[in-house]
């Protein structure tokens, strides 16, 4: 019950309210699931919400082709990497990308965007991934999730500029590994002290997780959360809207990570590349 309070309306605020008199960014991240045959209901969305940045996971070269050529007359920007391995994924950008790359950090099917952006005159990281889930055939242990995560916030704890990260993360937000992820990275969730936002399974009206994340450094704040319309996947899209406030950063820096949550993150990675190393030996 511990893990999950914050995540009620009871719990204080990680992210505080937005200035009313500041630009906003909207962000809408969706698992629109491969096999969906339904191109159009995300298109929708988009039109409703009118994200500045969108993000589309389990995206293969039949949804670009439906989709691409709509919003390319939206978004200047964009970064395709259609896949049909349930991996693909699609970015666009109403802001100016600077040195976008497609890295992959785990597996060479699997693909994670990094990328600047140019917001009027300043300049912001934007990070996506949609990390694998445990599998019992392929990763029981979950370390791949776990180590492109632990990847992701060691960057982001490096940066030099204010970050934006958002995707399918394949975990609920209370989890340990999401936890130190946050932690390491100095990361804060939008959702605490405002709700679950379940977007996980829109299949199932009982059983629902967050699973598709937006999480920010302390230079922004939150105006808006809200779990969009059914679009046909199993998953149901997540969208905020928040403001950039760099001068009110310093009311909700989150705490350094310690010595032991970098040595764990750290120890993760390691692990992932243990395993792919003895799996590479036993293929040999």
């Amino acid at each position: 019950m511990g893990k999950i309070y914050p995540y009620t309306p009871l719990s204080p605020t990680e992210i505080g309210d937005s200035g009313n008199h500041k630009k906003s960014i909207k962000l809408l991240t969706a698992n629109v699931l491969q096999k969906n045959k339904d191109h159009q209901s995300i298109l929708k969305e988009v039109d409703r919400l009118d994200p500045d940045l969108l993000i589309l996971d389990e995206a293969n070269l039949k949804w670009v082709k439906d989709i691409s050529p709509y919003l390319s007359k939206v978004y200047p920007y964009k970064k395709e990497v259609p896949l049909d391995n349930t991996y693909g994924k699609l970015f666009y950008s109403k802001f100016k990308l600077l040195d976008p790359k497609v890295h992959f950090m785990v597996e060479d099917s699997i693909p994670s965007i990094d990328t600047k952006l140019l917001f009027g005159g300043d300049t912001l990281q934007f990070y996506s991934i949609h990390p694998t889930p445990p599998m019992p055939q392929h990763n029981p242990s979950s370390s791949d999730r776990d180590a492109e995560m632990m990847k992701i916030a060691l960057r982001t704890y490096d940066a030099h500029y204010p970050v934006i990260v958002m995707g399918d993360f394949n975990d609920v937000a209370w989890s340990q590994t999401t936890r130190i992820f946050r932690k390491v990275g100095g990361l804060l969730d939008l959702r605490i002290g405002r709700g679950f936002f379940n977007t996980f399974s829109a299949n199932n009206f009982i059983m629902r997780w967050p699973l598709d994340h937006v999480f920010t450094t302390e230079e922004f704040r939150v105006k808006r959360i809200e779990v969009g319309h059914d679009i046909g996947s199993d998953h149901f899209p997540a969208f905020a809207e928040i403001t950039y406030e760099p001068e009110r950063a310093q009311e909700q820096i989150p705490e350094p990570p310690t010595e032991n949550q970098l040595k764990n993150a750290r120890k993760q990675i390691k692990a992932e590349q243990e395993e792919d190393q003895e799996k590479a030996e036993k293929n040999m």
